[in-house]
């Protein structure tokens, strides 16, 4: 069976992770295992699962990949959408007598099933942020179930203060900005830039944006646009995930939303 590799993975990290997160993140994603091409294509259904999973547990996929594969792991690829489907029946209403409900395993790729998982997580009281200890092959391991987030920046590094035209439409956004990247968090938060189209919004959002991140290489920087921002907060309600992309968007130093008059 193609995806007989991925289901292993996916009892080992049952036993890892918290029901709620299990259900959560890991068990809606779909698989399409590529033997040939030593590739496993995992799809999540939408784009906040999938960077949340690439964030927090694709590392840990990886590891059980490998481990249970001999040593030698596939590629991880994931993308938006679902697994296609060899084997899919043209008209559901045929009979086939050689396949009987009883023969039917766990194994079997069931997109309703999945989605039933995902209306069925439990409504229980946020899980631990802490490392937990969990049992795995006889051995004791501590597993990061809600650590440190990574977060994607999206900046176009071209776009910085040196290539900025300045003029008198826009000195004073200018100068704001300035301050905003020496002191994030500080001056002029939140900063709110209006103006006409082609003034230089965008560009100075960035310019903000690689401004703190070239006095910080630390610094934990976003930008999106208000459309993304919006789906997502409407994923996360609906995969009782609220909490989660409260803390991801709480945990920037920086936060640029561009567009944002589209929350009206």
């Amino acid at each position: 069976m193609p995806n007989r590799l991925w289901h292993q993975c996916l009892e080992v990290l049952r036993d890892e992770f918290p029901a709620q997160q299990f259900n959560t993140w890991l068990r809606p994603l779909q698989s399409d295992h590529r033997e040939s091409e030593g590739q496993l294509m995992l799809f999540a259904p939408n784009r906040f699962v999938m960077d949340w999973v690439n964030q927090k547990y694709l590392g840990r996929i990886e590891e059980v990949l490998k481990d249970l594969n001999g040593g030698q792991a596939p590629r991880v690829h994931m993308s938006v959408g679902s697994a296609p489907r060899e084997h899919t029946p043209v008209n559901r209403s045929v009979v086939q007598p050689e396949l009987k409900s009883s023969q039917r395993t766990h194994s079997d790729d069931n997109p309703q099933g999945v989605t039933e998982e995902e209306h069925n997580v439990a409504a229980t009281a946020p899980t631990s942020m802490a490392s937990r200890s969990r049992q795995t092959n006889g051995q004791r391991r501590d597993v990061q179930v809600e650590g440190d987030i990574k977060h994607q920046s999206f900046l176009n590094e071209t776009f910085t203060f040196d290539t900025f035209v300045e003029g008198k439409s826009n000195q004073l956004a200018r100068a704001a900005s300035m301050q905003v990247a020496e002191n994030p968090g500080g001056a002029y938060n939140p900063l709110f830039l209006y103006g006409g189209v082609g003034l230089g919004k965008t560009h100075l959002m960035h310019a903000i944006g690689n401004e703190i991140v070239r006095r910080n290489p630390r610094a934990k920087v976003a930008y999106l646009r208000s459309e993304r921002f919006v789906a997502d907060m409407v994923k996360a309600l609906q995969l009782n995930a609220i909490n989660e992309f409260k803390r991801y968007y709480r945990s920037v130093d920086a936060l640029l939303i561009d567009d944002i008059q589209f929350f009206a």
